[in-house]
């Protein structure tokens, strides 16, 4: 049974479960090891996800849509402890996964992943990297979709029906945002697997290709800063467009829960 979550937090407009790292691992356990495959999925929003929302309509309707919903960025989660509507911890989908694979492995429990995305050959190179060091999960499946997937419906069919012919207990989808939720909404009720995470770039850190924070640095909150200098000519732009919107939506947030009062 999971530990404790009440009602969901909501900031900027998102509303988002109020789960530990363990509690989210713990329900995502429970959900793969249900008899009938219904694909629950779950989203980790982002400061940068968070900017999206406000003019997103589709994203919107593909968070309200998700079966978890886990903040993946301090932004986030020190929003929700200023207005008093705290989230417990920061839950990255970069350490979900990773966390599901060794509860897995802990347990000497089978379970059978499905990579989705990454540029060609990358996944490829994860599934190596993670049957190596979780040896009880099986990575049954790789795909990574050409560009301009999601306006192709012959390539979505088959994306549909490849996941369908390896029924995997965990299907980690890395589109980036919003292209995973997106895809997560308007197909996982086709799509034949225990849950579905869109898990960003943790199929390349599974890979090596892109290389996480060291521990401290994220203990200090200043992953993003590890990132930035690590690719700079991607994310140089996003993350000043970002802070600029900070301080608005935090701005928008006290008149709003003013409003209320």
């Amino acid at each position: 049974m999971i530990a404790s979550t009440s009602q969901r937090a909501k900031i900027f407009g998102i509303e988002i479960d109020r789960y530990t790292l363990t509690e989210a691992v713990s329900l995502l356990h429970q959900w793969m090891q249900e008899g009938e495959r219904r694909c629950r999925y779950v989203v980790t929003p982002n400061l940068d996800h968070a900017v999206q929302f406000q003019t997103n309509e589709a994203l919107r309707e593909a968070y309200d849509g998700a079966s978890l919903v886990l903040a993946d960025g301090w932004p986030l989660v020190t929003a929700s402890r200023l207005f008093k509507d705290p989230l417990p911890e920061r839950v990255a989908g970069s350490d979900v996964v990773p966390e599901v694979f060794r509860v897995a492995q802990t347990k000497g429990q089978p379970c059978t992943v499905f990579l989705l995305g990454a540029a060609s050959g990358v996944a490829e190179i994860a599934a190596k990297n993670i049957q190596q060091r979780w040896p009880t999960v099986k990575v049954v499946g790789t795909y990574s979709p050409p560009l301009g997937f999601e306006s192709d419906q012959v390539e979505l069919s088959q994306i549909r029906e490849l996941v369908n012919n390896c029924n995997p207990d965990v299907l980690v989808v890395g589109f980036g945002a919003p292209k995973q939720e997106l895809f997560l909404k308007q197909h996982a009720d086709q799509l034949s697997a225990g849950v579905a995470i869109a898990a960003g770039a943790t199929i390349d850190f599974f890979a090596g290709r892109q290389r996480r924070a060291p521990v401290w640095v994220q203990r200090m909150r200043m992953e993003w800063s590890h990132r930035l200098l690590t690719n700079p000519r991607r994310l140089t732009g996003r993350y000043a467009k970002n802070a600029m919107a900070l301080p608005q939506l935090l701005l928008r947030e006290h008149r709003h829960r003013t409003a209320e009062c």
